[in-house]
């Protein structure tokens, strides 16, 4: 049997960020721009860009090193956009568990992380910093990073700001600690990296797919590019309209993470040229690329203006940095203003 639904798969359960694929169809965007969508949801994370590199899935959603990884593995994937630009990302842990700024406070220690890639990456700084991988446990956690650590199965664990961060800084509000309790070493600024992009989230396609039906997927395209614009403009009607449809989003940890998620939301979808030039060159230091591989992304199916490239994208993060900050003292919506 042939069908016209796109078949997309997120990247893991409905979470805050997602917003756009459940509003652009909970909003009539897909049906407008004549697009007949069945989102999906994975039991593991790992199985996305296997599934749609083997064509079960025509499109879905992953972070940009692996989608970079999944081409290299013989997974044929190319990213046709953006939905979250450069996440900070890092190793999250409590105050009082005996790590510091100090990378090498994480010797001896029980480190958590998602999937595969998670390990390559601390692998890869402790012999930055003169350690070996033999100097931490590693344990796979999934998704659970913070619930790890809460529980105390693991000391720290590889995170991101506007998720995991706010798990921890929660559990702190919760237990009568102070939320700065809650901490995060950067992997851009450990690695030095000059950028935190590798955890940049894409709406990913099947290279034969995406081949056979442009049209279908400029469509789709439109369509989510018309609900972020939606979200963007208006994002407490728009929270409200995803927990009316997923009331599972509806509490108050949730909103403090789109809150967050709101600052690293793409505005254009665009590839952004320079990050994909960072990251290869990160996966090829991580020895899971080879040295002549080509990035696999295009912007050829975006049909609006491409918005210029920031001017001083440190100063960027740096600004986003505060603009967090002042997020978790107060909570906002408001963007923050960049170069």
């Amino acid at each position: 049997m042939s069908t016209e639904k796109i078949s997309f798969l997120l990247n893991w359960q409905p979470t805050p960020y997602h917003i756009p694929i459940y509003l652009a169809q909970t909003k009539g965007l897909f049906a407008k721009h004549g697009v007949d969508m069945a989102i999906l949801e994975p039991s593991n994370p790992s199985d996305v860009t296997e599934l749609i590199g083997l064509g079960k899935v025509d499109m879905g959603l992953k972070a940009m090193i692996h989608t970079l990884a999944a081409k290299a593995r013989g997974f044929p994937v190319t990213s046709v956009g953006s939905l979250l630009d450069e996440p900070f990302t890092g190793v999250v842990y409590l105050e009082g568990s005996g790590i510091t700024t100090d990378f090498q406070s994480l010797k001896g220690k029980r480190i958590g992380y998602v999937g595969e890639f998670g390990k390559i990456q601390v692998d890869e700084l402790t012999k930055h910093y003169g350690m070996t991988p033999n100097d931490y446990t590693a344990v796979r956690c999934g998704m659970n990073v913070a619930k790890y650590i809460i529980e105390g199965k693991i000391d720290a664990g590889i995170g991101i700001e506007c998720i995991q961060l706010v798990e921890l800084e929660e559990y702190c509000r919760s237990v009568g600690r102070p939320v700065t309790d809650a901490k995060m070493l950067r992997i851009d600024k450990l690695a030095e990296l000059g950028c935190c992009c590798f955890c940049t989230i894409l709406y990913i396609a099947n290279d034969e797919f995406l081949a056979a039906n442009p049209e279908k997927v400029k469509r789709f395209l439109r369509a989510v590019k018309e609900a972020t614009d939606y979200i963007l403009a208006n994002p407490k009607e728009a929270w409200s309209e995803y927990c009316d449809f997923k009331p599972q989003m509806n509490t108050p940890l949730n909103l403090k993470k789109f809150q967050r998620c709101f600052a690293y939301m793409s505005e254009s979808l665009y590839n952004v040229h320079r990050d994909w030039k960072k990251v290869t060159g990160y996966g090829k230091r991580l020895e899971i690329l080879p040295p002549d591989y080509v990035p696999n992304y295009t912007n050829g199916l975006l049909e609006w203006p491409e918005p210029k490239e920031a001017e001083d994208p440190l100063e960027n993060q740096r600004r986003i940095a505060v603009h967090q900050e002042e997020c978790r003292s107060c909570g906002s919506f408001k963007r923050a203003i960049l170069t």
